[in-house]
């Protein structure tokens, strides 16, 4: 057998860039590769060649050291204290903990509304474009074709939030339709890096950023113990409030909101469980609308 086929055999079974490169090197310094041995700088080029298959050590990420906050929304049962006496001194405390434990998850579904007129002057005249009344549409037939008991619709009370909220709960009679101020558009937090095409003031960040933490702090959380079923609620709102909510909810540092982006119309999903863990099921889905109706204004 020869030597190159030899080295081909060992390097199928160890399936390791390791034993590339020893076996190289060892092939280099006998002559295989058709250099004399004196020729030193061309041996040691190749030698470099292999070498640099192997992977770095330190590009490998390192932890962070941050750990999980179970406690993020201040709901955790056992953080929890009602300061309320035994009624009997034979009461089991660990049978009422399991009582106040939540059971049930909750599915957060946030869309974000439709394209609308840029030009409008005020919020009124800023309605849905002919487009963004098509993508509300497909919108609401993708949440129905999903197929989820839908326990309520809260809409921001801007008007093209508030429109697409509308045209969304056409195909999902029976749900409650609500408004909330809490969750209009704005600016919630200073973006790292930071952007040149969009500079809110201090005043505004300081203003928005407590309203648009309030509508997360209301609106993110796990389930009350008393829920016993899990629920699927849906959040027809702005970019910047979805964002911002995602790197809230995984815990990742606010500041990187901007770093994202999410089409008109599209569908991101948080389940948060009753342990207080929660995942991104996804992350402005539009894959249901045709590629000729895909906006982001």
């Amino acid at each position: 057998m020869s030597y190159r086929k030899t080295l081909k055999l060992i390097c199928g079974f160890a399936g390791g860039s390791a034993v590339l490169v020893l076996a190289g090197a060892a092939a280099d310094s006998r002559g295989y590769f058709g250099e004399q041995r004196g020729e030193a700088t061309s041996r040691w080029s190749r030698f470099n060649v292999l070498q640099a298959a192997q992977p770095a050590s330190s590009h490998t990420p390192a932890p962070t050291g941050h750990s999980w906050d179970f406690n993020w929304d201040k709901r955790d049962p056992s953080s929890l204290s009602n300061g309320k006496k035994k009624e009997a001194a034979s009461e089991d405390p660990s049978s009422e903990q399991d009582n106040g434990k939540p059971k049930a998850t909750r599915n957060i579904l946030l869309i974000r509304h439709s394209q609308y007129n840029l030009s409008g002057n005020s919020d009124k005249e800023r309605i849905l474009t002919p487009l963004g009344r098509e993508q509300a549409e497909l919108t609401g037939k993708r949440l129905a074709a999903l197929g989820l008991k839908y326990d309520v619709l809260i809409h921001s009370s801007m008007a093209r939030a508030t429109e697409t909220a509308h045209i969304i709960s056409k195909h999902l009679p029976g749900v409650e339709l609500l408004s909330c101020d809490l969750l209009r558009e704005g600016a919630p937090i200073e973006p790292v890096p930071p952007v040149t095409h969009w500079k809110p003031d201090a005043v505004q960040y300081h203003e928005d950023g407590a309203r648009i933490e309030a509508a997360f702090r209301r609106y993110i959380h796990r389930a009350d113990p008393k829920q016993k079923e899990d629920s699927y609620e849906i959040i027809v709102c702005h970019a910047n409030v979805i964002r911002y909510f995602v790197c809230r909810a995984l815990q990742f540092p606010p500041e990187g909101w901007l770093r994202m982006g999410l089409n008109n119309g599209s569908i991101t999903w948080l389940t948060i469980r009753p342990s207080g863990r929660v995942a991104l099921r996804t992350l402005g889905d539009a894959g249901f609308m045709p590629p000729d109706k895909l906006t982001r204004t």
